[in-house]
């Protein structure tokens, strides 16, 4: 069985729509998941959240999802710089006031967390735990350089088990690890990639017959249609740049 993951598009629909295209053209995709984070940092809100409910994609809620939903003081985020912390104020206080009372009350709605049984609740089989931060909350930072110990940590409090997949987001940058046999997946970002890479990615998960295989994709989308799209907003241009370099400016 093979599934779709995809995190933190933070409303950049662009982006939103190259990965979606390219999920539909990848063969055998038996579903797509999202893991939260859907606004923040580009100008469509809204608009990302009505192509998710018109594409039938279920997911979770991100940080940034549920400080909006619920109208926080500020996104939980974590912040590299001064000026970073800056940008996401001010990304926050104008995703507030343009998200519209609808897809505020969709965000709210979304769930903490998914499970996913690709054998069915009733047979025995590997589990696939879908959060946006941690299986104990959404703001914390899951790096790669987490000890295994912090992994089997968040496995045990998860109830995963040797052969499951705990697949998260939130720091966007990508990768994979198996530990005792339970594989955790950052699956990186569609929208707001950080490793220096500007393009969109998303991660093809492939389970069946006792194995998991992992594989991140990165695809090219108009970045120059959301660096424009920011440029002509009130949102700050050194977002814009960001999408460019897939970095810090």
């Amino acid at each position: 069985m093979r599934y779709a993951l995809i995190s933190d598009v933070h409303a950049n629909l662009p982006a939103l729509e190259a990965v979606l295209d390219h999920i539909a053209a990848t063969p055998n995709i038996a579903a797509t998941y999202h893991l939260g984070d859907l606004v923040g940092y580009a100008p469509w809100p809204d608009e990302t959240v009505a192509l998710l409910r018109s594409r039938g994609i279920d997911g979770i809620s991100g940080n940034y999802d549920t400080t909006v939903a619920t109208g926080y003081k500020h996104c939980g985020c974590k912040y590299e710089d001064p000026l970073q912390e800056e940008l996401s104020h001010l990304s926050f206080s104008w995703t507030k006031e343009h998200t519209s009372p609808e897809t505020k009350r969709f965000l709210g709605a979304l769930p903490f967390r998914r499970d996913v049984k690709p054998n069915g609740g009733h047979a025995p089989g590997l589990t696939i735990v879908l959060v946006h931060g941690t299986p104990t909350l959404n703001t914390v930072y899951w790096t790669e350089d987490r000890p295994d110990s912090f992994c089997l940590q968040m496995a045990s409090l998860a109830g995963a088990r040797s052969g499951d997949v705990i697949a998260f987001g939130h720091t966007h940058l990508p990768w994979h690890r198996q530990v005792d046999g339970i594989h955790f997946v950052n699956t990186g970002t569609v929208g707001r990639p950080k490793d220096g890479d500007w393009r969109a990615g998303y991660v093809v998960l492939d389970v069946g017959d006792g194995k998991v295989g992992v594989e991140f994709v990165r695809i090219d989308y108009d970045v120059e249609k959301a660096i424009r799209a920011i440029r002509e907003s009130d949102l700050p241009d050194d977002l814009a740049e960001f999408l460019r370099t897939g970095k810090r400016p």
